[in-house]
Formats: C-alpha cells, structure tokens, sequence
C-alpha cells in the first residue's frame, strides 16, 4: 500500500491523519498515512529514512524550514514562502517541495464567499505563516494587501521581498485605522489565548471579514473580538483542510470534495 505520513514534533494533536483518511476513501485511492515523530536534532536523516518506501509526507511545525532546505526541487510558491509543508518523491527518487498553505487560505476564503479581486486587505503578523500566504493573495490582484506587525521593520521588509508581486504596504499595529475588506490574522496570538494588539482607531463594521489562521473547539479570541464588533469572523480549520486537499492532489492526481470532511472535523470539534 502506497504510504504517506505527517512529519512534526508534536505530532499526536495532528488532524492530517483522518483528513487524509477520509481523502481515501472518498476517492477510492489505497493508501496509507501515518504520524510521524520526527527528532528535533536529526530531521533530515528521518526524513530520508521514510523516503526510501514512502511516497509522499506533510510537514509541520518546526520542520518546514528543514523541509525546505530537504527538498531537490521546489515548486515557485515554496521558494516564496521560504517553506515546505508538502514533500513529494519523484519519480527519479528526488524530492519535491511545495508550499499548500496560501492555497489553502485562498481555497477557505473562496469557499466562503470571500471576494479578493479589488478588495483592501489586511494581514496580521509577519513570520512564516504570513510569508506562505503572500503570493497565492496577491495573485487575486486585491486593490490593496496591508501587513502589520508588532515589529514595523519586519512587515517592510516582507512588503520589499514580495513588491514585484502587487500592492504592498507595511506598517505598525498602532498605525492602523483606515477601514479594509478583509483582516486575517496569521499571528499566533490565538495559540495562547490572547487578541494581537489591535488599536480602537481600526476600523471593523458589518462588511469587514475576519479570518483566523488559528481554530479551536470555540471561538478564537480574534474571532470573539470580530464578532462583538459587528463583523462576519471565521477561524482557520478550513484552511487545514483544503491545503490537506492541495497535497493530495499533487500526491495523488484527483481532488477530494473537502466540504464533508470539513462539515465532520467540525461536528468533532463541537462534541468536544
């Protein structure tokens, strides 16, 4: 049976295993997938080991970096987002780097009605998860894509690596106020319970939706605080999904449906 699996440490919490699970069956595709702790001192190595027989691996934190230095080849949005988070083995035995995530953000907002095209958005935040959704954003030529960060120098220096790509601009969170289409949230300030530092001068109403990479069995504290302002919010378990459906397209050759595998992940997570 062709084996698949998912690389990180932790590893137990992961959701890949019964996403792709289901993918399977969907599709009629046999195959495996499995959790794979990898060491923290020797991913490479592990990495490489699995490969000999495995066919295809997802990676998460903190191996994307690893994963992206790991990989022979890279597709052009893993060389953008610095990162690997989809492993492929070729046919000649080398391994392909991709980058699923801003696909999957993209693929989530679509689902949800979100328009991108002309619209002013703003990102949260500026580490890797930020840099992996850049490219798949601006390729919706927004009218506007604003990233702010704690760190002002950060964000430009994001909004200088991706210029070429569309309109960029960078700023502080204390510098925000003027209204936008779109927030998403790619701090992990939801990961510890907390809301990114947001000021009162930014502007939310009715019109405004707010993405959070980040889910959980209730709403996040980004998603709390969209909500008490009038604001459609949506956390990131969709995303989870459909970049799960973008590796098992490019491992496998056929789409799986993610509605109904997202529909359940979020009964599961409601029954606690």
């Amino acid at each position: 049976m062709d084996r698949y699996g998912v690389f990180g440490n932790p590893i137990g919490h992961s959701k890949s295993p019964q996403i792709h699970a289901m993918f399977a069956a969907q599709t009629g595709q046999a195959l495996s997938y499995e959790p794979l702790l990898a060491p923290l001192d020797d991913f490479p190595a592990f990495a490489r080991a699995f490969f000999r027989d495995g066919l295809g691996a997802n990676v998460t934190v903190p191996f994307k970096e690893q994963a992206y230095l790991l990989a022979d080849q890279l597709s052009e949005r893993a060389r953008r987002a610095g990162a690997v988070n989809t492993l492929k083995k070729l046919d000649d035995g080398r391994l392909l780097g991709d980058n699923t995530d801003g696909a999957g953000l993209v693929g989530d907002l679509i689902h949800s009605g979100v328009a991108l095209a002309g619209q002013r958005i703003l990102l949260l935040g500026a580490g890797g998860a930020v840099r992996g959704v850049l490219e798949p954003l601006l390729a919706h030529k927004p009218a506007a894509l604003i990233i702010a960060n704690r760190t002002p120098g950060k964000a430009e220096q994001l909004a200088h690596e991706f210029a070429e790509l569309g309109a960029l601009a960078a700023c502080g969170f204390e510098q925000l106020g003027e209204p936008v289409d779109l927030i998403i949230n790619g701090t992990s300030a939801s990961l510890g319970g907390e809301l990114p530092p947001l000021p009162d001068s930014l502007v939310v109403a009715g019109r405004t939706f707010c993405y959070d990479m980040m889910y959980g069995a209730t709403p996040t504290p980004f998603c709390r605080w969209a909500t008490a302002l009038g604001a459609q919010a949506r956390d990131g378990l969709g995303m989870l999904v459909e970049q799960a459906a973008e590796a098992f397209e490019l491992w496998r050759g056929v789409r799986p449906d993610t509605a109904p595998v997202l529909a359940e992940l979020r009964r599961q997570l409601s029954a606690g």
